[in-house]
C-alpha cells in the first residue's frame, strides 16, 4: 500500500454506502482496509446489473478491501472480531443504533481490547436521542432535514408531481465526514495515545452541508432575491452549434443580473422596466432569457463565446452524461475514471481519486473482492494455523461465496441464542 494513510488498518463492518464509502476513502488514501461481510450478503451485491455475487455499485464503493464474511450467529464468532481488531486502528459501522451493543461489539467492548482504536458509526438520527431507533435511508433524511422542501420549493409550480432527488446525498455527505471525523481522531490520538468514539448522524450533516441553513434556520423572506447567490437559480442555454449548456448565475438576482449586461454590453437594459428589479426579471424571466439566448447564437463557436462569459465572472458548463466526460482531455490528464477488473472477464469503469499529493503516489484501486475471499490471508496473518482457520470454516464462523465460473484472482498484499443475524437485527443506514 502507498498513500498518506499508509499503516492504518481499517476493520469495515458496513454496508451498502455511507460506511463502505468511509472505508474506500482511507482505502484510497493508503490504508489497508478489511471488510466483514455477513453470510446474507451486502445487499448492493444485488444492485443491477449483478454477475455471480458482484456489481458494479459493490465494486465502486469496496475496491481495494480485503473481505472476510463471518457469521456473527455461531457461538464464539464475535471473538473473530475482537481479534481482527487487536491491532486496528479504525473501525466503522452503520447499522441502526444499538445493533452492534446487541452483539457485543459496541465501542466499549472493542476499545476494551485496543484502546487505540478510533470506532465511527453513522445512522439516521445519532446513538441517542428520540429519533435513534428510527430506521434511515438517504431520501427519508433529506426529507426530514429540509432538503426535499428546498428541491420541492425551487421547482414548484414546474413540477407535474413531487419526485424525490435522484441521489442518495444523505449518505454519501454522511460518509465523507465520517472520514474526516475519523482524520481528526487519528490527529489527537497522535498527542494522546488513545483512540475514541464518533457518532456521525446523517440528520446533522444534512443540516451543515445546507449552504441556505442562515436563510432557511432565521425564516427570512427575501422575496424574489435568490438566497444563495443564484447557485440553484441558473439559466440553460443553446450553443452556437446546438450545445446544451447551463450557466450558474441567476438572471433575477440583482447581485449577478449586471453581469449579464456586462457580457453582452447592453447596460442599458438595467433601466428597462421589464427588468428592473428582481421582483420584475422573475416576472419578465422568458423575455430577459430571449435577449441573452439570441445575443449567445451570434458567436461562432462555444470557446469564443465562454471567453466573453469569463470576461464578465459568468462561468458556464456543457451538459454532458458521466460517459461524455471520461472521453475527454480534462478526464485523460487527471485520470478522472479507473477500469477495474469486474472477476468475469470484463471491466466496470469507476471514478477515479478526488485528489493529487505533491509527496505521495497513491496505488491503483486494486479489485472488489467475492465475500470471503481473504478468509483464509486475513486469519493467517493474524497467527492462525491453517488447522485452526480450516475449523473456523466447518463451525461456520468463516463463510465465503461459492463462484460458479473463472475468476481474476485477488492481489496478495455477535450472538445470539435466537439466532438474529447482523442483518435482521438492526436495519442499515445505508
Amino acid at each position: 500500500m502507498s498513500g498518506p494513510l499508509q499503516g492504518l488498518k481499517v476493520v469495515d463492518l458496513s454496508r451498502v454506502l455511507a460506511g463502505p464509502l468511509c472505508a474506500r476513502t482511507l482505502a484510497d488514501l493508503g490504508a489497508e482496509v478489511i471488510k466483514v461481510e455477513p453470510p446474507r450478503p451486502d445487499v448492493s451485491r444485488f444492485s443491477f446489473p449483478f454477475d455471480d455475487g458482484m456489481s458494479g455499485y459493490y465494486a465502486q464503493q469496496n475496491v481495494g478491501k480485503r473481505n472476510v464474511s463471518i457469521d456473527l450467529n455461531v457461538p464464539g464468532a464475535r471473538e473473530l472480531i475482537f481479534k481482527l481488531c487487536e491491532d486496528a486502528d479504525i473501525f466503522v459501522e452503520n447499522f441502526r443504533a444499538g445493533t452492534l451493543k446487541f452483539f457485543g461489539l459496541d465501542y466499549e467492548a472493542l476499545s476494551r481490547h485496543n484502546p487505540r482504536l478510533i470506532y465511527v458509526s453513522i445512522s439516521g438520527y445519532g446513538q441517542g436521542g428520540p429519533w435513534a431507533s428510527r430506521m434511515a435511508y438517504a431520501p427519508t433524511v433529506q426529507a426530514e432535514t429540509g432538503f426535499t422542501h428546498n428541491t420541492l420549493r425551487h421547482y414548484g409550480d414546474n413540477l407535474t408531481r413531487w419526485r424525490p432527488d435522484p441521489l442518495s446525498h444523505a449518505d454519501v455527505y454522511a460518509g465523507l465526514q465520517a472520514t474526516i471525523g475519523v482524520l481528526a481522531a487519528v490527529q489527537r490520538r497522535a498527542t494522546t495515545g488513545r483512540g475514541q468514539y464518533i457518532d456521525v448522524a446523517m440528520a446533522a450533516v444534512m443540516l451543515a452541508i445546507n449552504e441556505r441553513a442562515h436563510v432557511d434556520l432565521a425564516g427570512v423572506d427575501t422575496g424574489a432575491e435568490p438566497a444563495v447567490l443564484g447557485a440553484t437559480d441558473g439559466a440553460f442555454w443553446v450553443g452556437p452549434g446546438g450545445e446544451r449548456f447551463l450557466t450558474p448565475s441567476s438572471l433575477v438576482s440583482s447581485l449577478t443580473f449586471p453581469q449579464y449586461l456586462m457580457a453582452m454590453r447592453r447596460v442599458e437594459l438595467a433601466s428597462d422596466p421589464r427588468f428592473a428589479t428582481a421582483a420584475l426579471r422573475s416576472q419578465n424571466y422568458e423575455a430577459l432569457h430571449e435577449i441573452i439566448q439570441t445575443w449567445m447564437l451570434t458567436f461562432r463557436d462555444m470557446k469564443s463565446l465562454d471567453a466573453q462569459l469569463d470576461e464578465s465572472k459568468i462561468a458556464m458548463g456543457e451538459i454532458r452524461t458521466m460517459k461524455e466526460l471520461a472521453e475527454t482531455e480534462w478526464a485523460a490528464y487527471w485520470g478522472a475514471v479507473h477500469d477495474v477488473p469486474n472477476r468475469q472477464g470484463g471491466t466496470y469503469r469507476l471514478h477515479g481519486r478526488p485528489w493529487r499529493f505533491s509527496e505521495d503516489t497513491l496505488d491503483p484501486p486494486g479489485l472488489p473482492a467475492f465475500r470471503g475471499e481473504h478468509n483464509a490471508e486475513v486469519f493467517a496473518g493474524l497467527g492462525m494455523s491453517a488447522q485452526e482457520i480450516d475449523a473456523l470454516k466447518i463451525a461456520g464462523m468463516l463463510v465465503e461465496h461459492q463462484r460458479s465460473s473463472p475468476v481474476v484472482p485477488a492481489p496478495q498484499p455477535t450472538q445470539s441464542a435466537d439466532r438474529v443475524s447482523t442483518a435482521d437485527a438492526g436495519v442499515i443506514n445505508a
